[in-house]
């Protein structure tokens, strides 16, 4: 008689577990949990006519409009220009959409320039996927917009978190990237030290899914719906309230964009080895209370030396450069592309 608890009982145990285990464990590799659906929140598209984000940034802003749908959702997009010119990509910044170009990309155009812009997942017209807003989303929207539109390769132009991006999209995708580059009020590299209080409190998750609930969409409707009409708003800090106000997907876009995306920590970006066959062109205001002006000179430094970059100071100049300064950003970007 064997005793209770010999090896020759636990060798029975076992041999008699062990195909359960196995059908178990072969069970749930082959019929694994499908992957969760990516919800989707609407742009400006899907507001009412009698909006006013319609008089202020239409469907039809700029000509050559149209949607390329990605997995992560729809984005509009604008191409101008003559279809022979020289390929510019121009991307915005954190929160204002791509009427941020307004006076720089017809300009550009004009000077024979083939432009693309677009807005950004979570602002104006595309969509805002729920999901975490880091610089791989964003550079994966770019990639798929440029197959999308059959370009090979274009000149990179960033404004604020643009700038990071395209620091983030060159460092990742070099063969799509032309030898020049141009960055504005260029994010980062950005220490939270010199983040906003309001900025570091919009960046909490906490206070991304209060702002991003049905009730405060609701009270800020009502703010920004109540407001007087006849008396004179700069257009961009009110498209800001407003897509805060009535897409779902805005304030979680801008707060997971201030923890996980391209406005800082992209060192390993600015550092990285693809700058040694490109020229950086970086253009700063001395005014800038958003992006310190110092950062300037740090994104400078931390490219390799193979790289040749030039600051351009505009003194008096603060965050929205494009939007102060059109004219000079638009010839400042002629010479750095046509430059030999």
């Amino acid at each position: 008689m064997v005793a209770l608890g010999t090896p020759f009982q636990c060798l029975t145990y076992s041999l008699l577990i062990l195909p359960i285990l196995l059908l178990t464990v072969y069970f749930l590799a082959a019929f694994p949990n499908p992957p969760e659906t990516v919800y989707l929140h609407s742009g400006l598209s899907s507001l009412p006519l009698t909006c006013k984000s319609w008089k202020l940034y239409p469907e039809e802003f700029y000509p050559g409009g149209a949607y390329a749908s990605f997995p992560y959702g729809k984005t509009r997009y604008f191409l101008m220009g003559p279809d022979d010119g020289k390929k510019i990509v121009l991307i915005h910044g954190l929160s204002i959409p791509a009427m941020i170009w307004k006076d720089v990309a017809p300009n550009l155009a004009a000077r024979g320039y083939r432009v693309l812009l677009y807005d950004l997942y979570g602002r104006g017209y595309s969509d805002g996927p729920q999901t975490k807003y880091n610089s791989n989303l964003y550079i994966t929207q770019l990639a798929l917009l440029m197959q999308h539109v059959k370009w090979d390769k274009a000149v990179l132009v960033g404004v604020s978190m643009g700038g990071g991006l395209a620091a983030a999209f060159t460092a990742s995708f070099p063969d799509l990237v032309e030898d020049r580059v141009v960055i504005i009020s260029s994010a980062g590299l950005v220490l939270t030290s010199d983040l906003s209080r309001t900025t570091k409190i919009m960046s909490l998750p906490l206070v991304q899914a209060l702002t991003s609930s049905l009730v405060a969409q609701k009270f800020l409707q009502r703010l920004t719906d109540s407001s007087n009409d006849t008396a004179p708003v700069d257009p961009l800090q009110e498209i800001v309230r407003l897509q805060s106000a009535h897409l779902p997907g805005y304030n979680a876009a801008i707060s997971s964009s201030l923890r996980d995306g391209p406005v800082r920590g992209e060192a390993r970006s600015f550092s990285s080895s693809v700058w040694n066959t490109r020229k950086l062109l970086i253009i700063h205001g001395t005014r800038d209370n958003t992006v310190p002006y110092k950062y300037a000179a740090i994104i400078q430094t931390s490219l390799p030396q193979g790289c040749q970059s030039e600051v351009i100071t505009i003194d008096g100049g603060g965050h929205d450069l494009t939007i102060s300064h059109p004219d000079t950003i638009v010839n400042q970007i002629d010479r750095w592309v046509l430059s030999p």
